[in-house]
């Protein structure tokens, strides 16, 4: 039941009625029983013993580490190991038992051998197992530092882990800072819940309305990139990185928004990361929560290792105190680089595209900063100027749509073939000649799609100077509600839905 069916809104407006008539200290039960519920309805409804056996497992540990005096370090250290071994693998089982079949096998070829060594095995993938998973983990090792409150009810640890509208597609919670809140009672707020349902409308005009629209394209040429190479492989690849934000962004839009609605305060996942002038800025704005929680719970511990203390100072010795640390810090993000494309799928192309291809680009930004820096100043080129700024918005996006041309590639050898096919064939023709029109959108759904993507791009320079909702708030009531109810029967006109059509998943359901 996917969050842009007319059976989900139909669902979510008897959830939205209920919870405002119950009393508040049952609101939690309710938004309990309708996460169980949506999970239940989603299709394999016996996939939830996977999500119920990590709350379980976080729970027991949670309860285990709280009664252990803090003395007994040993104990405590074993019961988070094994809290965090029972989920990781139940992870690992699940999404990247395949990914490790695959890679003995190539490396078997690579070695002589002409015949498949391992037979692949398919496991069915529960909804929203990663993001599950991070935030009962990060939670579970919060309690071990005792900077988290243990929650002792089963029952509110189990909505904690399995918020419906969390579990599709993130973001990853911090128990810390979002928690208790979902426990709390929530009064009806009419401002607050007419935010809500406008932040919702503005995700459903991304998703519906641009982003199944670009899908279209990106799936033609993907599809059959030997048919369409040079000038139709980039344009693609640009359009796949805004179908890929707006369906994300609008994805946690419609998620954000309808929290906001129920009283419900969850963290921003986007930051207008298209603005970014460095790669390393595309990731503080784009996945947001990923970024801390990979921060916090990969990168920080693996620096503060035995064997990584020890590489610092070696390095620190050999190469200079600056360098040395320097270089030791672009191994520990080697790791958290692998680990982030990992924890996208399992499969080398997402290893590669958004993983470690953005840790090489980041490195390789650090190391070339200084010079670059020393070029600038003799040649008096302002650093921080509207043109030097520009062309680093630019030369960011351009590498991360690099990424994002394997990330949507069938495989890794793929992707190769497509950089080849788009650099070896010159023929901007096609932007003029009609080509375009032969990659599935006629001329009027070409342009909804290219106004579409100019309305986008003018909200996103307005949020840069602030919330674009309060400066619509600001408005006289006349102008407010058009421009309102022009977003919605822009929805309602212009989305792809209604029969005949079923709209795509989300493309981050599937991590």
């Amino acid at each position: 039941m996917g969050i842009t069916s007319f059976y989900f809104l139909c669902f979510f407006a008897a959830l939205f009625i209920l919870y405002y008539v119950i009393p508040g200290r049952m609101q939690w039960a309710l938004l309990l029983v309708c996460s169980v519920a949506y999970y239940l309805l989603g299709g394999n409804g016996f996939l939830i013993a996977y999500p119920v056996a990590s709350v379980t497992a976080c729970y027991a540990g949670i309860r285990l580490i709280s009664a252990t005096p803090a003395e007994n370090v040993r104990r405590r250290k074993t019961i988070l190991f094994l809290t965090i071994l029972v989920n990781i693998g139940i992870l690992v089982v699940l999404k990247y038992v395949n990914f490790g079949i695959y890679t003995i096998d190539g490396i078997a070829q690579l070695l002589g051998s002409s015949e498949t060594l391992i037979e692949s095995v398919d496991f069915l993938i529960p909804l929203g197992v990663s993001f599950y998973t991070f935030s009962l983990l990060g939670y579970v090792v919060d309690v071990y530092y005792g900077i988290a409150k243990p929650q002792m009810n089963y029952g509110k640890l189990m909505l904690y882990g399995l918020y419906f509208p969390v579990i599709i597609s993130g973001p990853i919670l911090k128990y810390r800072e979002h928690g208790e809140q979902f426990f709390e009672p929530h009064p009806f707020d009419y401002r607050r819940v007419s935010r809500g349902f406008q932040r919702m409308a503005w995700g459903f005009f991304k998703k519906l309305v641009i982003a199944e629209r670009l899908g279209v394209l990106v799936d033609t040429v993907y599809g059959g990139y030997a048919d369409y190479p040079g000038a139709f492989i980039w344009i693609a690849t640009i359009c796949y990185a805004f179908q890929l934000y707006t369906d994300f962004s609008g994805c946690m839009d419609i998620v954000l928004g309808m929290s906001e609605s129920l009283g419900i305060v969850l963290p921003e996942n986007f930051q207008t990361p298209f603005f970014a002038c460095s790669v390393a800025e595309y990731w503080r704005r784009w996945h947001i929560t990923l970024g801390v929680w990979m921060k916090e719970y990969v990168f920080y511990p693996v620096l503060r290792t035995g064997f990584f203390t020890r590489l610092n100072q070696s390095w620190r010795k050999k190469f200079g105190k600056k360098k040395g640390k320097q270089y030791a810090t672009f191994a520990a993000m080697f790791i958290l680089w692998l680990t982030v494309g990992i924890w996208h799928g399992g499969d080398w192309k997402f290893v590669i595209g958004s993983g470690l291809l953005h840790w090489f680009y980041i490195v390789m930004e650090e190391l070339l900063a200084p010079p670059c820096a020393r070029l600038m100043e003799r040649w008096r080129i302002d650093p921080k100027g509207r043109l030097i700024g520009g062309i680093r918005i630019v030369r960011t996006f351009f590498l991360v749509c690099i990424g994002d041309l394997f990330f949507r590639a069938a495989s890794v050898g793929d992707a190769f073939a497509m950089l080849r096919g788009a650099v070896s064939v010159f023929n901007p023709s096609v932007l003029w000649n009609g080509a375009m029109l032969e990659l599935g959108l006629d001329w009027i759904e070409m342009g909804v799609a290219c106004v579409s993507l100019l309305i986008l791009c003018g909200v996103s320079v307005m949020q840069q100077k602030g919330s674009v909702r309060d400066k619509i708030a600001g408005m006289a009531l006349p102008l407010r509600w058009i421009i309102w109810y022009m977003l919605l029967f822009g929805v309602i006109l212009l989305g792809c839905y209604g029969p005949g059509y079923s709209a795509s998943e989300f493309i981050y359901q599937g991590f």
